[in-house]
C-alpha cells in the first residue's frame, strides 16, 4: 500500500515538473517580445532626429535662397552702375578724341602758318631739304639718274617717286614749277606723246607694276614745267619723291612758342 502511494506521490511530481519545465519553456519563448518595446523607441527617436534634419534644412534652405537672392540683387544693382560708369567713360574718351583731334588740327595749322614763314621751323613734321603740303613731304633731288636709280633713291628715303592724284598736289606741284624730274608713272612699252600736267589726275598710268628690268627699251614719264612727257627709261634726269608727313607733335610746338616767347620777352 505504502509502495503505491510512493509511485503516486513519485508521478505526480513529476508531472508537476513536467509542467513546470514547460512553463518554464513557454516563458523562455514569449520572453523576446520585451525588446521590441526598445527597437519602437529607437526607431521614433530616428523618426524625430529626421524630422528635426528636415526641418535643419528647410531652415538653411530658405536663408541660402534668402541671402542668394539679395546678393542677386546686389550684384545687378553692380552691373547696372558698371554699366553707367562704361557708358561715362565711353562718352568722356570720344569727348577727349574730339578735343584732341581739334588740338591737332589747330597745332597743324598754326605750324603750317609758322612753316610759311620759316621753311625750316622746328614744328614741321618733315626731314630738312624736304618740303610740307598737307600730309605728305616732297623733296626734289638734283642728281641726275635712271628712272630705276631714282625710284631705288626714293626707297632708301621710305618714300616713292612723285604722284599727282588731286588737285592740291597739283596746284602745289605747278607752283614750284619743276622741270627734267621722273615721276611715277609707270614704264610703257610704247612711247607716248605729251600732255598736259592736269590731265595725270584722272590717269590710271601711276605706277603700279614690277619695274625689276627696264632695259628693255620702255618709255617713263616726267616733268618738264606744266607738262608730262615720255623718254626713255635708261636716260637720266632728275627725282622728286614723296612721303607720308609725321604728326605735328603739340608738345614740342607748344615749348618751342613758349622759348620764342620768353627770347622776345628778354
Amino acid at each position: 500500500m505504502s509502495e503505491e502511494v510512493t509511485y503516486a506521490d513519485l508521478k505526480f511530481q513529476d508531472s508537476s515538473e513536467t509542467e513546470n519545465i514547460q512553463e518554464f519553456d513557454q516563458d523562455a519563448v514569449k520572453a523576446p517580445p520585451a525588446p521590441s518595446h526598445v527597437w519602437r523607441q529607437r526607431a521614433l527617436a530616428l523618426i524625430l532626429l529626421c524630422l528635426l534634419l528636415l526641418i535643419g534644412l528647410g531652415v538653411f534652405g530658405s536663408i541660402f535662397y534668402l541671402t542668394l537672392k539679395i546678393e542677386m540683387e546686389k550684384l545687378e544693382k553692380l552691373q547696372d552702375f558698371k554699366d553707367i560708369l562704361q557708358s561715362n567713360v565711353s562718352l568722356q574718351l570720344k569727348k577727349i578724341k574730339n578735343l584732341s583731334s581739334t588740338l591737332q588740327e589747330m597745332a597743324t595749322k598754326l605750324c603750317y602758318e609758322l612753316y610759311q614763314k620759316e621753311p625750316e621751323h622746328k614744328c614741321k613734321p618733315c626731314p630738312e631739304e624736304w618740303m610740307w603740303h598737307e600730309d605728305s613731304c616732297y623733296r626734289e633731288f638734283v642728281n641726275y639718274e635712271t628712272w630705276q636709280q631714282s625710284d631705288f633713291t626714293c626707297s632708301t628715303h621710305n618714300a616713292s617717286l612723285l604722284k599727282i592724284k588731286n588737285e592740291s598736289v597739283l596746284k602745289f606741284i605747278k607752283s614750284k614749277k619743276f622741270y627734267d624730274v621722273w615721276l611715277g608713272l609707270s614704264p610703257i612699252e610704247d612711247y607716248k606723246y605729251g600732255k598736259e600736267l592736269d590731265a595725270t589726275i584722272i590717269s590710271s598710268d601711276w605706277f603700279t607694276r614690277n619695274t625689276s628690268d627696264l632695259n628693255g627699251g620702255k618709255y617713263c614719264g616726267y616733268i618738264y614745267e606744266l607738262h608730262v612727257y615720255y623718254d626713255f627709261c635708261t636716260n637720266k634726269r632728275k627725282g622728286i619723291c614723296e612721303k607720308l608727313a609725321n604728326p605735328v607733335k603739340i608738345e614740342s610746338m607748344l615749348m618751342n612758342e613758349e622759348q620764342d616767347g620768353r627770347m622776345l620777352l628778354v
